[in-house]
């Protein structure tokens, strides 16, 4: 255990925390954690009592929430699910903050994720406060940039784009502002040097989406089903990303560049929790088993200023077998406040850990305490709202408040997973039964707006490192693009580039200046763009395929190698020698899941038809599934129900799906054909499939109309694999 650090050190760094917000960084809420991302607000005159039927209930909006909201430039904007059977969408909308009158909505279609309709919107939306734009991460992967009045002014969907990974439990990290960045970590499989599955994190530019800086510090995670998002903070005068990992390590990375400062080894599950930083002290809990014995769930601190692995060195104190496994701590000067799985508010002494109390707040603890106007606003999962005063010895309970809805003829508690948000001298509170604003109507509503973030202090430094923007490119064959040059000062400030000597590897093209044209005979490349100034250097990772249309054999790719340009095919779908020929295999895995997909071309293409010879092969009693995707939807022979179906969210059928019963035989090949035609805000989906030895029949084996039509998407495999495999043939054009 390393020392502790000094007490009054550490108290002050923890005071001036919290007079910061005092002082005027209060007012808005631009993320889930408030504006310095720690649970604390500094308004004053909230209410210590509400009711759902009118006492100091101000307004309530239609909202099925999951989230916290965000509120800024006079508006409150939350995440959430919207619709029934075909109309089930993931949802974004802001109301306004003094009337609740809503001011705008927009829904995005689900798809490419096993996530249930029920866990839809589970991320928090950021807001940036220079200009008052929202970003929202959804659960299939979209990730959105609106302005105020909701109009998208960019967005990319990371699934196709660089192989995002969906948890079925729905669990999404939250997006993050910092300075020009729009921060975000999630797991992913891409390809090249990105295609094994890591927690990753990323760094956008806010105002155009290009991705800026992508960084790999984890190993292999034990959970996709993971939502711990980053914090930053300053941490020995550096800004610095702190966050907890799918593997159960949390790392330290430079905000800047993305650069690994150090990883501190903390569980054998996936972490769920935000980390809290106060001062040069990272407070973190979890409640997965522990690395070090067979104990479930820790509470602790961390030294932040080590470098490396300081799994044995970094540790200040620990508090065992409290499993926090999804709340954030608080910290308010002297203590800090947890919330456990089961519902249990914990106040541990700051400098040492000791359990001074515990407070029971129900069964299920997932939401976030918030401490405001000398109270903690601390939710409960089902349905329970606490006002508490807490001291030195204990809580006290002001209030406690059930939020119900209709259910079966009868009432039942909604869910509450988000956090209060508190803004404006009131506080705004997402559930699955509403969007509540509560606080005294003897008070005159003002939106308060928060000045923009001061500059760093000091005058700006060499550049210590460079980036090229954007970092990631997918073109067609005879596109172009323009890299520009990113450079930062030890401080992390964004300084004036140098000039630089550019250069291309990887048959991708040809470089002018630092215009890339891609190369017109390629098919699928894989290289980068090289920027060099002195001793510094960057470089960009490119795809480059063919636009529509194109075809593929395999026969040009060498034995036990996956298409380079695909998304997540790597180790999962090889070329091999078959009968004569090459073929592109699904072998079976020895370990971990059986099912996999892949993306071979870019996520805008559209109105266009993907077909593919396909051959399953029988292990034991199990027989594959083999499919295609276009723009969303996939078509399925299902082997074992020995059916098509066609669909586009495998988690919820009822959202548009068909199925056809259709015998089809082992060891034969068939040929697989799915057309979509995109008009109107409608989908036409038509697949058919037949023995590949045939004609090909003139009649759909299967069609389905969606009303609310996904309106691009990349062509696409997918395939369930006990036994092999096999994809030859394949063929993507534009329809007629």
């Amino acid at each position: 255990m390393a020392p502790s650090l000094c007490p009054n050190r550490m108290l002050a760094a923890g005071l001036a925390l919290v007079t910061a917000v005092s002082l005027g960084l209060a007012g808005e809420w631009p993320n889930w954690r408030g504006p310095l991302q720690n649970g604390i607000a500094s308004d004053k005159g909230l209410p210590s009592s509400w009711s759902v039927d009118g006492e100091n209930l101000l307004w309530r909006a239609e909202l099925i929430g999951r989230s916290t909201p965000v509120v800024v430039d006079g508006r409150v904007c939350a995440q959430g699910r919207v619709g029934e059977g075909s109309d089930m969408q993931e949802r974004i909308a802001c109301w306004d903050a003094g009337s609740g009158r809503l001011l705008w909505e927009r829904r995005l279609n689900v798809y490419h994720t096993a996530v249930p309709f029920t866990r839809v919107g589970w991320a928090s939306p950021a807001a940036d406060l220079e200009a008052g734009r929202i970003y929202i991460h959804t659960v299939g992967g979209w990730l959105v940039c609106y302005d105020k009045d909701g109009r998208t002014v960019w967005s990319r969907f990371l699934t196709e784009e660089v192989g995002h990974l969906s948890g079925y439990g729905g669990r999404t990290q939250s997006p993050l502002i910092e300075g020009d960045l729009l921060l975000l970590s999630f797991v992913s499989s891409g390809w090249g040097d990105q295609a094994a599955p890591r927690g990753r994190y990323w760094a956008f530019d806010k105002q155009t989406g290009e991705l800026v800086w992508v960084s790999t510090p984890s190993g292999m995670p034990y959970d996709m089903n993971t939502q711990s998002g980053v914090v930053v903070g300053d941490i020995a005068g550096r800004r610095t990303i702190v966050a907890g990992d799918a593997d159960g390590v949390i790392y330290a990375l430079a905000a800047a560049t993305g650069e690994k400062l150090w990883s501190f080894e903390l569980s054998k599950g996936g972490l769920n929790a935000n980390v809290l930083i106060v001062g040069d002290r990272v407070y973190a809990s979890h409640s997965e088993e522990n690395i070090d014995g067979p104990t479930m769930g820790r509470v602790l601190c961390i030294d932040g200023t080590g470098r490396g692995d300081i799994t044995k060195t970094g540790e200040i104190w620990r508090a065992d077998e409290i499993e926090a496994g999804f709340p954030s701590p608080l910290f308010d000067g002297d203590r800090l406040y947890v919330v456990d799985n089961s519902a249990n508010l914990f106040a541990l002494a700051a400098d040492s850990g000791n359990v001074l109390w515990k407070h029971s707040l129900g069964t299920v603890g997932k939401s976030s305490p918030v401490l405001a106007d000398g109270k903690l606003y601390v939710p409960e999962t089902n349905g329970r709202f606490h006002i508490l005063k807490v001291g030195a010895d204990g809580a006290k309970s002001l209030d406690v408040e059930q939020i119900t809805i209709p259910f079966a003829g009868t009432q039942r508690p909604v869910e509450i997973y988000g956090s209060p948000a508190v803004a404006y001298g009131r506080i705004y509170l997402s559930t699955e039964g509403g969007l509540f604003c509560l606080g005294d109507p003897r008070h005159e509503f003002e939106a308060r707006r928060d000045a923009s973030p001061a500059p760093r202090p000091g005058a700006p430094g060499p550049p210590v490192a460079l980036q090229v923007v954007p970092a990631d490119v997918l073109l067609t064959r005879g596109e172009s693009r323009t890299f520009r040059l990113r450079a930062v000062d030890a401080a992390g400030r964004v300084v004036a580039a140098p000039a630089a000597q550019w250069s291309v590897e990887g048959g991708v093209g040809s470089l002018e200046g630092s215009t890339l044209e891609a190369n017109g005979a390629a098919r699928f490349a894989g290289g980068t763009v090289t920027a060099r100034a002195g001793e510094l250097q960057a470089k960009a990772r490119v795809r480059v395929i063919a636009g529509l249309p194109w075809s593929e054999n395999f026969e040009e790719h060498g034995d036990g190698q996956s298409p380079p340009t695909w998304i997540g095919a790597s180790r999962k779908f090889v070329v091999q020698a078959k009968e004569g020929g090459k073929v592109l295999v699904q072998p079976v895995r020895e370990q971990g899941l059986q099912r996999s997909d892949t993306y071979l071309g870019a996520p805008a293409f559209a109105n266009y038809t993907i077909q593919a010879d396909v051959r399953g092969h029988l292990a034991g009693r199990k027989k594959p599934d083999i499919g295609l995707i276009n723009s969303g939807y996939m078509l399925d022979l299902m082997g074992g129900h020995q059916k098509i179906q066609l669909r586009c969210w495998a988690a919820e059928m009822g959202r548009l799906s068909q199925e056809v019963a259709f015998p089809w035989e082992m060891d034969r090949w068939y040929t697989l054909k799915l057309e979509v035609r995109q008009r109107d805000g409608r989908a036409q989906v038509r697949g058919k499939a037949w023995p590949a030895e045939s004609p090909e029949p003139a009649a759909w084996t299967i069609e389905i109309e969606d009303p609310h039509a996904i309106a691009a998407g990349s062509p696409g495999l997918i395939g369930y694999a006990p036994g092999e495999i096999w994809y030859d043939n394949i063929q993507v054009k534009v329809n007629e």
